[in-house]
């Protein structure tokens, strides 16, 4: 027996050490390594990664990569030949993604490479179209770490010096959603104090105009943003800065006509950034080219948070809205997409919901790619998109189109394996004040549909005061009287459950009178007379309560709730008098004389108690003019009461 007891506890122990063994393997970093081969100038990188862990039932897994090479280049593709223009010692740095994988992406050391001759000679080459770009490696995670490019360009004929400002941190968000980010400059650019910034104003302001061109890393060609020229630079500024709590500025001198430049920031994730992962957040870039002038550009970069890499996404700009001003937005949703397939994509069908408390017919499809023209009623061969839209459901087919899949031979670049949808929607004319919720069904020709997650939009609670005025009864008390005026705090249209404050003051009355016959002996006549005592109480009192409750809307027009109340006197003024009257006989027909003693006493802040109280409304119980009745059962024996009162939310 006790051999088998051991050996069972051995088993047991053997477990243990095998599931903490499996526990610490999967919280192992992982690690990419950086290899390369150098021939003078011109270097070979190679990029060795850890084995991908695949997400149960997602597309195949594969990794995107993104370089620094240390000169102020940059390339994503996953083994890149790079030629250095000068000699000297440089850092290469990689940022492997895991997209469709379970892990963390994969740390990397930087790795130093030393050019010692210039063997070849490498050209410039013009890749920018436009003046001012904003560019990311990958989609923002919590906790981890992201990479922004900033490429600018000079297109004026002539050398100049300019400025660079950048914006993140929205002051929509309560908290930060970066921290402090860490920024690489290779052509002589330096940062500048915020405090001593100054905008130029000697502009023509006839020179505004409008692109809306963006080349971004995880799409180089196919993403959205937003992007003007402007001359209004300190408006530009001031805008920036009540849209954004965080700044940098950076400024750059002796650029060359077309000369392009990068600068890299590493950007990594507060702990406290928003955990909603349909939320679209945004940097933005303000770029003056010339400090002698105000021209400039303005671009913001939107981004998705997520929780893994996953190309297949759907995101909205509505995470936290204030529900009063909610007639003036504008949603916007974004749905993303990537053909892992080992060949083309022919026909792409995207199969959204839409919430039923917006307006489907304000539904405006704003930018999509594969860039295409609607289709027409008739069937065409070209490619085109069709918009489909049903009751609580908008239908969008790529058709004729050619999108490259991830394993299809020859395709080295997987942005140009991805496309998406942008289209924007406004709220209907009646709705509640509720989450909603949309995803989206992504069919690649024929094969199984791809569901997204859950684009959330939410309501902050918002703040609506009332003012509540009425009677209370008190049944148990004679001849008592008493009013009340109370403010009422509680969200601003609720639509079920919620929470509610108050603060009442009550004005009280009461009057009780006693009276007391006994016949006494009379020394004025030697007989008998009847003598009446008579007590009066007259009590006046301000009264304060506190009631807090838990209400429930059963509709437009009838809500009830339950909570506690706590009250007390807050001044108590009572006046005494006893009243002696004498009569001649044993009856009251003759009064012989009458006396009365009197006196009043104060107090405050006494009798405190306690209650639980049941309230139920009729009206407009969300905003409004509203009637109620409320039956607070007192602790206190004897001072149970109900409150009849109207009540008007603003």
């Amino acid at each position: 027996m006790q051999k088998q007891l051991t050996l069972i506890v051995l088993t047991l122990f053997g477990f243990a050490i095998q599931a903490q063994e499996l526990i610490v393997n999967d919280t192992v970093m992982r690690y990419a390594n950086i290899g390369y081969d150098a021939n003078g100038n011109e270097v070979s990188f190679l990029s060795d990664t850890p084995p991908l862990q695949q997400i149960a039932g997602a597309p195949k897994a594969f990794y995107s990569y993104y370089w620094e090479f240390g000169d102020g280049t940059y390339s994503t593709e996953k083994d890149p030949k790079h030629t250095y223009k000068n000699t000297g010692s440089y850092e290469a740095k990689l940022w492997a993604t895991n997209n469709y994988d379970t892990g963390k992406p994969p740390a990397t050391r930087p790795k130093k490479v030393v050019i010692n001759e210039i063997t070849n000679t490498a050209d410039d080459v013009a890749s920018m179209t436009d003046d001012f770009v904003l560019k990311r490696n990958r989609e923002p995670m919590i906790n981890e770490e992201m990479v922004m490019i900033v490429s600018y360009k000079n297109t004026n004929n002539y050398t100049s010096s300019g400025n660079i400002h950048l914006f993140y941190n929205e002051m929509a968000f309560k908290n930060d959603n970066f921290l402090e980010p860490q920024i690489r400059m290779h052509h002589g650019e330096s940062l500048i104090p915020t405090d001593i910034i100054v905008n130029n104003t000697n502009s023509n302001p006839t020179q505004t105009f409008l692109a809306s061109i963006e080349n971004e890393l995880i799409s180089y060609n196919t993403k959205p943003q937003d992007s003007t020229k402007k001359t209004n630079l300190p408006l530009s500024m001031d805008e920036a800065k009540l849209a954004y709590r965080s700044q940098k500025s950076i400024s750059f001198d002796n650029m060359q006509p077309g000369e392009e430049r990068n600068i890299f920031l590493t950007m990594r994730t507060a702990p406290e950034m928003i955990k909603d992962t349909s939320a679209i957040i945004s940097v933005r870039g303000i770029y003056v080219p010339d400090n002698n002038y105000s021209d400039h550009t303005v671009k913001d970069m939107e981004m998705e948070i997520v929780t893994s890499h996953d190309p297949n996404k759907m995101s909205s700009n509505g995470v936290l809205m204030n529900y009063r001003l909610v007639r003036f937005k504008t949603l916007k949703y974004k749905i993303k997409f990537q053909n892992n397939g080992e060949g083309p994509a022919r026909t792409i069908r995207l199969e959204t919901d839409i919430p039923e408390m917006l307006d489907m017919s304000t539904l405006k499809l704003e930018d999509q790619y594969p860039a295409c023209p609607i289709c027409p009623k008739e069937p065409v061969r070209y490619s085109c998109l069709d918009t489909t839209f049903l009751k609580n459901k908008a239908i969008f087919t790529f058709k004729n189109i050619y999108l490259p899949g991830t394993e299809q031979k020859n395709v080295q670049e997987k942005d140009s394996t991805k496309g998406y949808v942008n289209y924007s929607i406004r709220f209907a004319k009646d709705f509640h004040k509720k989450k909603t919720k949309s995803r989206t069904a992504i069919i690649f020709d024929k094969n199984e549909p791809i569901i997204t997650n859950y684009a959330t939009t939410r309501f902050t609670p918002g703040i609506s005061i009332g003012v509540k005025a009425g009677y209370n009864y008190y049944p148990n008390i004679e001849n008592a009287k008493s009013y009340f005026l109370s403010a009422v705090v509680s969200p601003y249209k609720p639509y079920r459950l919620y929470g509610q404050a108050e603060f009442s003051n009550s004005f009280n009355t009461s009057t009780n009178a006693s009276s007391v016959d006994q016949i006494v002996d009379d020394p004025r006549n030697g007989g008998k007379g009847l003598q009446r005592t008579i007590k009066t109480t007259e009590e006046k009192n301000v009264n304060w309560e506190v009631p807090i409750l838990l209400r429930y809307n059963l509709n437009n027009y009838i809500g009830i709730g339950t909570g506690i109340q706590a009250n007390i006197n807050v001044s108590t003024r009572a006046n005494n008098s006893v009243t002696v009257e004498n009569y001649e006989g044993d009856t009251d027909q003759f009064l012989i004389d009458s006396n009365t003693d009197s006196n009043s006493t104060k107090e405050s802040f006494t009798n405190l108690g306690t209650g639980i109280l049941f309230d139920v409304t009729a009206g407009f119980s969300r905003l409004g003019p509203s009637f109620g009745a409320r039956y607070i059962l007192n602790n206190k024996t004897d001072f149970s009461y109900w409150q009849l009162y109207a009540l008007w939310r603003l």
